[in-house]
């Protein structure tokens, strides 16, 4: 009787679909997509220089009260990629990195709809007057404004602009003048200043799942779910968002990524 209990039990899991086809997901979700979806992107930043069929520099703009600068974007030549914020006479210059060219003619390096997003870094403990960011942009910005985030939503995957144990996840749409609209979440990070973290993303078809240090921390499909092709951005900016910079007297600071890495669902 117990063996003909046991067997009825084993077929009942194997006839219902999913059930036992799919691989386990364990509570830790941004592990079982490390070792369940394929790699699309990854750089450890090795070597002594940055690896320009990955990345490129975003021109040097004006931005807030500081430039873009190139020279600011570097690898040290221990495995990790620095973008500093510096103050040079009167004027401040940060590091930025892109993967898409911004130019007349954009020159992708690499863009994605969908997938996991993850970076490994430690943070500047002197945020005053910048701030630091990983986050997507959309490879294409329509004009239009079609009142959803589904045409396109610039989504930052994390900013970081006090010296409080505090970050944001973000998003915006529907353009940056009179019809933008934005959304976000503010999140206590404790020892956000102490060694290194993860900030991650998990965009699909429906909705933004946010991690840090592998934990979820917030949800959302505001805006309506973008479907537009989106390629990463790592910035620091001078603006005075958490202080201002003139105040700041422990320039230059660092943001230091040890890696970036991108998956994507095999079944799309």
């Amino acid at each position: 009787m117990l063996i003909s209990c046991l067997i009825l039990v084993l077929s009942l899991i194997f006839a219902v679909p999913g059930l036992a086809s799919e691989p386990d997901q364990p509570l830790n979700r941004p592990e079982w997509i490390r070792e369940n979806w394929n790699l699309t992107f990854s750089d450890d930043f090795d070597g002594d220089s940055i690896d320009y069929t990955k990345w490129v520099h975003p021109p040097e703009w004006q931005r807030g009260e500081g430039f873009w600068n190139d020279d600011d974007a570097f690898v040290d030549g221990e495995g990790n990629l620095i973008i500093r914020t510096r103050k040079d006479g009167d004027k401040y210059y940060t590091g930025a990195l892109a993967t898409r060219e911004y130019t007349n003619a954009p020159e992708r390096t690499f863009s994605q709809t969908f997938g996991y997003y993850e970076m490994r870094a430690k943070l500047p403990a002197n945020l005053v007057g910048f701030h630091v960011a990983f986050w997507l942009m959309p490879d294409r910005i329509d004009e239009e404004i079609l009142g959803t985030g589904e045409d396109w939503t610039e989504i930052d995957i994390f900013e970081a602009p006090f010296r409080r144990e505090t970050i944001f996840h973000t998003l915006h749409w529907d353009g940056y003048e009179g019809d933008h609209k934005s959304y976000h979440k503010q999140l206590f990070v404790p020892d956000l200043f102490e060694g290194f973290h993860t900030f991650a993303l998990e965009w699909n078809e429906d909705e933004y799942i946010f991690y840090v240090d592998d934990e979820e921390t917030w949800r959302t499909s505001a805006g309506g779910v973008s479907k537009a092709p989106s390629h990463m951005i790592i910035s620091a900016e001078a603006k005075n968002w958490g202080g201002n910079i003139n105040n700041n007297t422990k320039l230059p600071q660092n943001f230091i990524v040890d890696y970036v890495r991108v998956y994507q669902d095999p079944n799309r």
